[in-house]
Formats: C-alpha cells, sequence, structure tokens
C-alpha cells in the first residue's frame, strides 16, 4: 500500500513500516519512480544494491531530524545526520529536460541516468526545505494511531488529521473506540 505522506522525505520514512519496504533494488526503483523522483518511464537499471544502503541511511538521518523538530543543538547523532543530510544536498540533482514526443507533445526526460548521488540529492534538498520552513515544520504531524511510527504533513482544514490514514489507523481507532463503550454498557 502507497502511502502518500506529503512531502518526499516523509515518504522515505513511511518506508520500514509495517515492514521494510526497500528490502532490494526493484523495490527501491519502484519507490524512486512511485514519488516521483524521476519521470515516468525512466530506466534504472542500472541502480545497485548499494543504493538501498544509502536511501536507509539517508531515511535513518531524515527521521532523527523529522522527529526533534529541528531543535536540538547541532551536536552528536543530531550534529552527525544534519551534516550528512547537507553533504547529501549538494550533490547535482537529476538535469530534466523537455523532449518532443509523437504528436509534438513535450513530455519531462531526464537528460542523463540518474546517479544515487543525484537522486538522494532531491530527498536530503527536501528534507532540507521542510526543516526550514516554519509553515511545513508546523504541519508535520505523528500518526496517534497505536503502534504507528507514520509522519505526515498535517495539510487538513483547520489542521486537526489526527493519524495517517482515516481508513486504517483511524479506523482501527473507532472500532476500539466503540468495543470500549460497548464493554462499559455491559457493566
Amino acid at each position: 500500500m502507497a502511502f502518500d505522506a506529503g512531502r518526499i522525505c516523509l515518504d522515505l520514512l513511511a518506508t520500514s513500516h509495517p515492514d521494510e519496504r526497500l528490502d532490494g533494488v526493484g523495490a527501491l526503483c519502484v519507490w524512486i519512480g512511485g514519488v516521483g523522483l524521476v519521470p515516468g518511464g525512466t530506466s534504472l537499471a542500472h541502480a545497485e544494491s548499494h543504493w538501498v544502503v544509502r536511501f536507509r541511511e539517508l531515511r535513518g538521518h531524515v527521521r532523527q531530524l523529522v522527529l526533534t523538530g529541528g531543535t536540538t543543538p547541532d551536536t552528536g547523532s543530531y550534529g552527525h545526520a544534519l551534516a550528512r543530510v547537507n553533504d547529501l544536498a549538494r550533490s547535482a540533482p537529476p538535469a530534466p529536460c523537455a523532449v518532443r514526443h509523437e504528436g509534438g507533445r513535450l513530455a519531462r526526460e531526464l537528460a542523463d541516468p540518474p546517479s544515487c548521488s543525484a537522486l538522494l540529492a532531491l530527498v536530503a534538498r527536501d528534507t532540507v526545505e521542510l526543516l526550514t520552513d516554519p509553515v511545513a515544520r508546523a504541519a508535520v504531524r505523528e500518526c496517534e494511531g497505536d503502534n504507528c511510527p507514520l509522519v505526515y504533513l498535517d495539510t487538513s482544514r483547520g489542521r486537526r488529521r489526527r493519524w495517517c490514514s482515516s481508513e486504517v489507523c483511524g479506523n482501527r481507532e473507532r472500532v476500539a473506540r466503540h468495543r470500549r463503550r460497548a464493554a462499559l454498557a455491559r457493566v
């Protein structure tokens, strides 16, 4: 099940729940295409197993930075995570170009096959933008569902969204609440 957290860096965090979803190169390539890091149809046949390791490493750094809210001093593991994300953000992202297709329609393609560093740069830059934008930062929420570690950008009206998914975590909470009320009524 795909989860749209509202930001690519937050979508990366969701790849570890409920189980590891970046469990191989194929899964990583599906995720890269699914979140729009590359235009549809872009070949990632050149991806290698070390890409998975690097994306998982970035995911750990993003998690640490996002969950602390950017308010921790730049020391220890937080400082290391921040330095690493900043380093990754310095790489050049994949260069897009407009290519004419049949019928004269222009489509976005990449000038060259994207490197792992270029794709990591896109996610790292998204992380930097999120951490440095006070409005976006204030909209970051952790799911209130039991045992759900997902983080998302709350763009709901009134900013009162409580769960990553109303259909999953929200439904579980409503069912649990109903069962508690029913149990109290039987007493």
